[in-house]
């Protein structure tokens, strides 16, 4: 029995030694099986954390190349700054306990949050995040960034940075646009031109231990940023200066909404300069940009305010259209000459009507009628029936090859963003009411830039540029990369054609209703233009688009200049709103570019007297009437006085025709009402009748 009991007892020992052994074993292939997971399954993920946590890999943002105006002034420029990043983890871990660690996380962010003047609660939570590598702040001034610094804060980094920052603030504020936070071009020429202007980041990589010291035989590898390129445009700073002053003293006097200007070199295609009354910041962009729109500021949802920040962005001379009136007629008038369906000679009459199929279409003189004219005549009395008829000797193929010619059926193709298209008749649908209506401005609209354009070629012997704000590109060492050469585009009418228009727009300026542009011992042309705004299906008979086109000096042309009035209080016409604001421009930028005045004899007789005869203005319209007594340096006033004048029609003046009176006396005109039918040049919704 004893035998057997010692055989049980060996037995259950070898075999509880065999489970432990079992156990061991299958323990030690658990173990190889977790060692092979984790040193082979996972080395790549371990080897990416241990890189993400001993390596600090900084971007070195590449210096923003400047912007600058034709003569080398800054218009925008890069200036130096930094950011605040945190690692968190280091954030964390700072201290023994865990009490000690939540401790010095308060601290360190109640500090953070009283330098940066940050709020206390989001700095906590960012340098607490569960994230590895979080921005604290960015455009740090270098005072702020060297107090965080001596601080020696837990898992703070500084890095060098660079800022957008316009130094002339408002100042061109449309054309040049704005960035993001992260120096990308959002609007204007920052976003236009940004692949020259963004540059190309650099790396900043270095190894760290556990608290973010750096280590001595780690990695150390630094990329260098390359900066961008400087972008030189063709305004001039001095003449965008003048427009500036003067369409904000015009929006002043003229109470206004706003008030646009856009002037270009004719021969080149080159943006002088372009503004408009409604200028923001682009150092701060969203901030609201009158204290009328900061109360209701505060009221606007996201929408609303987007909408708003979208207004004040647009340049309106390039990416909205307006009606033009009356400076329409210059594009039908040469499109016929060139097509010499008429002549400079050639006379029309006009009876104040005019039928088209089965409408009877009033001239915007109606019921009154100008009566016999000739062409040049016809056109300074902005003479609807004379357009129509143009237009139908035409015919519809003719004209629209000709607004092909002007390249008013397609975009200029300008260097901007966001630039509009015109809205023209539909060239299959128009018939022959539609051409009629087009040829004297009436239901079209267009941009700014692409009239400029159009009318630049008239003073560039037919040759249409294409407008552009590019002057060249230039590196960090002053090499011009790319220098923009002037492009055209078009032939839109033969230089005969093209001295005709200038001499009829010449004479307008002299003898017509563009008189409020005329400026003695220069030679100037344009053409006012006064077109009803649209509303609720038809137009409004208060709110107007006030204008007013112009090429100076008529004998070697420098510029054209177009200036618009929106919605003007008072005497709405562009003879009174737009053509002078356009004179103050032209007589400041001509003294500005040094071009001299010619004085003829008349000029220098009336300089010398000081004296001019009263002309006769009976018959005339108080638009024309205002410019003819404008053009001979008299002032005027009106009697019965009112708040409204539109379409009048003069019939006494006071002092008489032929008197003698010193430059700068006033003329008191007495008016006879029109007709409520009313003009077709304002676009009044009743100016078509069915016959």
């Amino acid at each position: 029995m004893a035998v057997k009991k010692k055989y049980d007892a060996s037995t259950k020992a070898r075999k509880r030694l065999l489970v432990v052994f079992v156990i061991i074993m299958l323990a030690f292939v658990a173990l190889a099986v977790r060692l092979g997971y984790h040193q082979i399954y996972m080395a790549e993920d371990y080897a990416q954390r241990a890189t993400l946590q001993q390596t600090s890999d900084k971007v070195v943002s590449a210096v923003r190349g400047s912007i600058l105006d034709r003569n080398g002034g800054e218009l925008a420029i890069s200036a130096t700054t930094n950011t605040i990043w945190v690692r968190t983890d280091s954030v964390r871990g700072n201290g023994k306990t865990e009490q000690e660690k939540e401790e010095n996380a308060l601290l360190e962010a109640h500090s953070l949050a009283d330098i940066l003047d940050l709020d206390y609660e989001d700095v906590l939570e960012t340098i607490t995040s569960e994230r590895k590598l979080l921005k604290v702040a960015k455009n740090v001034s270098a005072a702020t960034a060297d107090i965080i610094r001596e601080g020696g804060f837990a898992g703070i980094e500084i890095v060098e940075d660079a800022k957008r920052y316009y130094p002339l603030g408002a100042f061109a504020s449309q054309i040049l646009g704005t960035t993001t936070d992260d120096n990308v071009g959002l609007t204007g020429i920052e976003r236009y031109y940004d692949r020259y202007l963004s540059g190309i980041n650099g790396r900043w990589i270095t190894s760290k231990d556990g608290k973010s010291n750096s280590i001595v035989y780690g990695t150390d590898k630094y990329y260098a940023a390359e900066d961008g390129y400087s972008v030189e445009l063709t305004i001039d700073s001095n003449i965008q200066y003048i427009v500036e002053q003067k369409i904000a003293a015009c929006l002043e006097k003229t109470q206004a909404d706003r008030v646009m200007c856009l002037m270009m070199d004719p021969k080149t295609g080159e943006i002088l300069a372009m503004a408009q009354t409604e200028e923001y910041d682009p150092n701060d962009p969203r901030v609201p940009i009158s204290e009328e729109d900061k109360q209701q500021f505060v009221f606007m949802s996201d929408a609303q305010k987007v909408e708003y920040w979208n207004r004040i962005w647009r340049a309106f001379c390039i990416s909205d259209t307006y009606e033009p009136g009356s400076t329409f007629k210059l594009i039908t008038t040469a499109i016929a000459l060139d097509e010499r369906v008429t002549t400079l000679d050639d006379t029309f009459y006009c009876n104040g009507t005019y039928q088209v199929a089965d409408w009877l279409l009033k001239c915007w003189y109606y019921p009154r009628a100008h009566g016999k004219q000739t062409l040049v005549q016809a056109v300074g009395n902005s003479c609807n029936p004379v357009m129509i008829q143009l237009g139908q000797r035409l015919g519809l193929t003719r004209y629209y090859n000709g607004l092909d010619a002007f390249s008013l059926t397609e975009r200029t193709g300008i260097d901007y963003p966001g630039e509009g298209t015109n809205i023209l008749q539909s060239r299959s649908s128009a018939g022959p009411v539609g051409l009629a209506t087009m040829a004297y401005g009436q239901g079209i609209a267009v941009t700014p830039v692409s009239l400029v354009t159009a009318i630049s070629s008239l003073a560039n012997e037919g040759r249409l540029m294409q407008p552009h704000f590019l002057k060249r590109v230039i590196n960090s060492k002053g090499e011009v990369i790319l220098d923009k050469q002037p492009v055209i585009k078009s032939i839109s009418v033969s230089e005969q054609t093209a001295a005709d228009m200038l001499y009829i727009m010449e004479e307008t300026v002299d003898e017509g209703g563009g008189g409020t542009a005329k400026i003695r011992g220069y030679r100037i042309g344009g053409k006012t233009g006064t077109a009803n705004k649209p509303e609720g299906g038809g137009y409004s008979k208060t709110d107007v688009y006030g204008s007013f086109i112009g090429v100076a000096p008529i004998n070697d042309p420098k510029f054209v200049i177009l200036v618009i009035v929106d919605t003007p209080r008072g005497v709405l016409y562009g003879s009174q709103t737009a053509a002078p604001c356009a004179r103050e421009i032209m007589n400041e930028v001509f003294l500005y570019l040094d071009i001299q005045p010619d004085y003829t004899e008349e000029d220098l007789a009336a300089i010398s007297k000081s004296k001019v005869d009263v002309p006769n203005l009976t018959g005339y319209t108080l638009e024309d009437s205002i410019g003819i007594l404008a053009g001979r340096g008299l002032e005027y006033q009106i009697a019965p006085e009112g708040e409204y004048y539109e379409n009048l029609i003069i019939i006494d003046q006071f002092p008489k025709p032929g008197e003698e009176l010193s430059q700068g006396s006033i003329v008191t005109l007495y008016y006879e009402p029109g007709e409520e039918v009313l003009e077709q040049e304002h676009g009044h919704e009743d100016e078509e009748v069915m016959d």
